[in-house]
């Protein structure tokens, strides 16, 4: 049975951020980011386990790669749902901060 997805205002924001740099520097697939993350919120929603462990202090953060666009989504598996905590670009090179975040509703 899949989980419905919550998103943080922070992941939220991180994601119109790059969608947008996405459709403007990527031409030939102004769509690929948006499509990617669709594609694996469908897979954690369905199996949130299928991320790779990120240590955290107090939660069980995962990870799962957005191949095609080189992004990384951070989330957590929630009783009655899946949180979306980051949306963070591969490359970087660090991970996103991922305290202070705050669950709504």
């Amino acid at each position: 049975m899949s989980k419905p997805i919550v998103t943080s205002d922070r992941a939220e924001l991180q994601i119109v951020e790059i969608d947008a740099w996405w459709r403007e520097h990527q031409d030939k697939a102004p769509d690929l980011f948006e499509e990617e993350l669709a594609e694996v919120s469908r897979l954690i929603s369905s199996a949130p386990g299928a991320g790779k462990r990120v240590p955290h202090p107090t939660e069980d953060v995962r990870r799962v790669m957005m191949r095609k666009t080189r992004h990384h989504v951070y989330y957590v598996e929630r009783e009655q749902h899946v949180f979306v905590v980051a949306v963070w670009g591969a490359i970087k090179g660090s991970e996103p901060d991922l305290e202070g975040r705050e669950e709504s509703g």
